[in-house]
């Protein structure tokens, strides 16, 4: 007989995914073992193994949950009825907020991709490269000349998420600078590069 499904699984599945999270940003993967999960969580381990098979596992659905937040945030802006440099700004919004609010995982993610098995870690990718794709064919149609430079739009995309992707290790969303005000920077940095590559 299989084994009723307690009715706060997920909520206490995602509160395992949280602490891991700002365990796995503070000390590194290999340096959080599942009991120090289990102690911040304020239970065992036994019942951080009856949600999770693994550590990994775990480290997995940390990076899994943000990447996926990224995308449902990219699907939003670009289905929006407006035009493509407002989808821009809505994006990179959308994504700092992202980023500021979910800093534990975007640091994850960003540091520890390495430890997630192979055959998991590829689903990650994928969404990965989803999203610069998308960024990708949004930047074409605002500058339509980057078609005309092998890998130019590929490499503005790329230094669109360079742009954003490491706020994290300096942005103090505390300070005078607000995540909507950097997002903005972010996004005008862009397009008057856009601009310039243009006239090259």
């Amino acid at each position: 007989m299989a084994r009723t499904q307690a009715a706060d699984y997920d909520e206490r599945k995602l509160a395992i995914v949280e602490q891991a999270a700002a365990l796995f940003a503070s000390r590194g993967f290999n340096g959080a073992s599942v009991a120090d999960i289990a102690e911040r969580c304020k239970t065992s381990k036994s019942l951080i193994y009856h949600y999770y098979e693994s550590k990994e596992d775990i480290l997995f659905d940390v990076m899994i949950s943000h990447v996926r937040a990224l995308e449902a945030a990219a699907a939003d802006a670009l289905a929006a009825n407006a035009g493509a440099e407002q989808k821009l700004r809505d994006l990179t919004q959308l994504f700092m907020a992202l980023y500021v609010g979910a800093a534990d995982r975007h640091k994850v993610l960003l540091n520890d991709l390495g430890y997630v098995p192979k055959a998991r870690r590829a689903e990650i990718v994928a969404v990965q490269r989803g999203l610069i794709e998308s960024v990708r064919k949004l930047l074409v149609e605002i500058e339509p000349a980057l078609k005309r430079r092998d890998g130019a739009s590929f490499s503005a995309a790329m230094l669109f998420f360079g742009a954003i992707n490491w706020t994290h290790t300096w942005y103090d969303p505390k300070g005078a600078m607000t995540p909507e005000a950097l997002a903005d920077m972010a996004a005008d940095l862009t397009l008057g590069g856009l601009a310039r590559a243009a006239r090259a």
